[in-house]
């Protein structure tokens, strides 16, 4: 799923550098999987749909559907998904733009507006009612939450929740059944007050990928603290992950000198394939060589993201995924 930029998003100043990079992003899932695209009104619909079709997309790939956005980060303000005893549900956790800093109600309508619209076809939806961010949430597919507690236990988010009470929703919700909390990490220019999809990440599930900074950099004290509390979690089998350290990215900043959340773990995983966002940096290859190691049965594809994180995003923030199984009906 694919929220598209429109000029009354935060996006306009620079929205055909932004449509491009969601033209190349939306072609290469495309090519592999169905993509759902959520536009403002039908006119804009067509317009996406024809020019990513003019780019190589897979047509019969593609699905178009109508609500309005205040933004576009799919990742937080998307469906989550979730199979239970063999039944495939999604869950509509409330988004109120990362604790109150930016408008956010039109973003938080869109799945219930997707939902009234059929697009999920007979898949049930149901509306939880607690604030919870896509980008906040890693799994390794077993029932592991791996997540940091300053972007989810907040009294911005869900005032007067304990941790035990937020555990048992997110069980009872989502399946989880182990929970691994991280107290440091942090990059400069997030405003997401630290969304794990941009600091550790499952390749499987005994392996983490996690960034890395240089000595000299601020962020340094905050994320190798956060490499120590990685290395004293253990797996299911009570093993110590396999830790994978990307390669750190020369601080970026934007013309006016505010620091980019640049991060090589935002990427997308997708059918035989991981989407890698690169910064024209100078490791940008040896990134791509890290993910090489950890998904030998998928391409690499690197996708330059400098435009994304001038709005402080990146590849994995813009999208959702959906699992096989849902009859999305345009």
């Amino acid at each position: 799923m694919l929220t598209w930029p429109h000029a009354a998003t935060d996006w306009a100043a620079i929205l055909e550098q932004a449509e491009q990079t969601y033209i190349e992003i939306g072609c290469q899932i495309s090519l592999r999987e169905k993509l759902l695209l959520v536009c403002q009104d039908q006119q804009h619909g067509k317009s996406v749909l024809d020019r990513l079709i003019e780019n190589g997309a897979d047509e019969d790939n593609l699905i178009t559907a109508v609500a309005e956005s205040d933004d576009t980060w799919a990742r937080d303000h998307g469906p989550l998904s979730v199979i239970s005893d063999g039944n495939l549900l999604i869950r509509d956790f409330q988004f109120n733009g990362w604790g109150g800093k930016y408008p956010a109600e039109q973003d938080n309508r869109i799945t219930r507006t997707l939902n009234q619209a059929a697009v999920f076809g007979q898949t049930e939806v149901e509306t939880v009612g607690f604030v919870l961010e896509g980008g906040a949430v890693e799994t390794d597919g077993e029932g592991t939450f791996l997540g940091t507690r300053s972007s989810v236990l907040t009294e911005t988010r869900n005032p007067g929740l304990s941790q035990s009470e937020v555990e048992a929703l997110l069980t009872s919700k989502l399946g989880f059944d182990r929970f691994l909390w991280l107290d440091h990490g942090h990059l400069s220019g997030d405003d997401t007050d630290g969304h794990i999809d941009t600091l550790a990440r499952f390749s499987d599930p005994e392996t983490i990928l996690y960034v890395t900074a240089y000595p000299d950099d601020p962020d340094y004290p905050s994320l190798k603290a956060m490499e120590q509390e990685l290395m004293a979690f253990r797996t299911r089998s009570d093993q110590p992950y396999e830790l994978v350290a990307l390669p750190p990215i020369t601080p970026q900043f934007s013309g006016d000198g505010r620091r980019l959340p640049a991060s090589y773990a935002n990427f997308l995983i997708i059918n035989n394939a991981v989407l890698l966002p690169v910064y024209q940096d100078d490791n940008d290859q040896q990134a791509v060589s890290c993910l090489k190691g950890c998904f030998p049965d998928h391409d690499i594809i690197p996708i330059d993201c400098c435009t994304l994180i001038r709005q402080n995003g990146s590849l994995h923030c813009i999208t959702m995924q959906l699992p096989a199984g849902i009859d999305f009906q345009s």
